[in-house]
């Protein structure tokens, strides 16, 4: 090959990196919602090659002091494109970082915010810890190149439950549990803006991996007792009042009801997966793939509850005669 061809060869390769890294533009454009405070709202969709993993909700606080972000999203790409996008809104520094909770799209863009401190909840770094490196092998599996270099960044530090004044905003944690074993809520009092991670879902399903819906559901009890102003829900939009709190209440209770109803019928999980749904959650994008993937994560527990009950039950009718 001459070295004229091997000019044009090398030109032409390049010039396609260009353009492929030109097309991984995740076209963030942060909303303000309240003085001080924006939101970047990701689709209400599954992570896909056309989305890259932007699916969640990610914010920022912009106080007198820096900058407090709150989720990274689900790959390094996108974190370095929403510190880009803080840029553009404010010179101020990034001070502090929350995970909400240890599921990928929320905190595998830690990495273009390592200079700053990164705090989750205790569990939430442990889950980060066990889980992380699973997640980023799965998002790059889903999402492809947009994850290229994606590797999971543990929390550095400990968030605790308690309120302090930054930069002029007093802000709040609740340390909650039940879409995951750690399960962080910032209030910032100041706005009257709660920042709910994936405990308050809105026009979207909710998943349901690592849940305990007994525990969740006290937790959105705990967000209605805030009186929040306005919620950012971990997906979804950004809403007034508790439309968010009410209609994931709503597919918790009824996604328990159905499951405990089945497991007590004898029903087995194909059979489960088929049931309909009602008509209020079906339309929910998402519903019911949602379904199924819980029908996957938790009908054995309800199950083995069925069988002790069934077994004790038993138990009583021998002891009887």
């Amino acid at each position: 090959m001459s070295a004229r061809v091997l000019l044009i060869a090398c030109a032409l390769l390049c010039a396609c990196g260009v353009r492929a890294q030109a097309g991984l533009d995740y076209g963030l454009t942060p909303e303000r919602i309240a003085e001080d405070t924006w939101v970047v709202v990701g689709r209400s969709e599954d992570i896909t090659r056309g989305n890259g993993g932007n699916i969640s909700n990610s914010a920022f606080i912009v106080t007198r002091d820096g900058v407090v972000v709150i989720d990274t999203g689900a790959t390094r790409r996108y974190g370095q494109q929403l510190r880009a996008a803080i840029a553009r809104v404010t010179p101020r520094p990034v001070i502090r970082v929350y995970n909400t909770h240890h599921h990928p799209d929320h905190f595998l863009g830690n990495q273009a915010f390592a200079d700053a401190p990164l705090l989750a909840l205790p569990a939430t770094r442990a889950g980060q810890r066990d889980d992380g490196n699973a997640f980023s092998d799965n998002v790059y599996r889903m999402a492809g190149d947009w994850a290229s270099g994606t590797e999971a960044l543990v929390a550095s530090q400990d968030a605790r439950a308690g309120s302090e004044d930054v930069g002029g905003h007093r802000l709040e944690l609740l340390a909650l549990h039940g879409h995951t074993a750690g399960d962080l809520v910032l209030v910032d009092r100041t706005t009257g803006v709660l920042f709910a991670g994936d405990l308050v879902f809105l026009d979207r399903a909710p998943t349901t991996p690592h849940a305990h819906i007994a525990d969740w559901l006290a937790a959105l009890d705990r967000i209605a007792a805030v009186r929040a102003r306005r919620i950012v829900p971990g997906h979804g939009p950004v809403h007034d009042g508790l439309r968010g709190v009410e209609q994931t209440r709503d597919w918790l209770r009824w996604l328990d009801a159905t499951l405990r109803d089945a497991a007590e019928r004898g029903l087995d999980m194909a059979e489960v997966m088929r049931l309909p749904m009602p008509e209020g959650l079906a339309g929910l994008p998402l519903a019911r793939s949602e379904y199924e993937r819980s029908v996957s994560h938790l009908y054995p527990g309800y199950e083995e509850d069925a069988f002790r009950h069934r077994a004790a039950a038993d138990g009583q009718s021998v002891q009887q005669k």
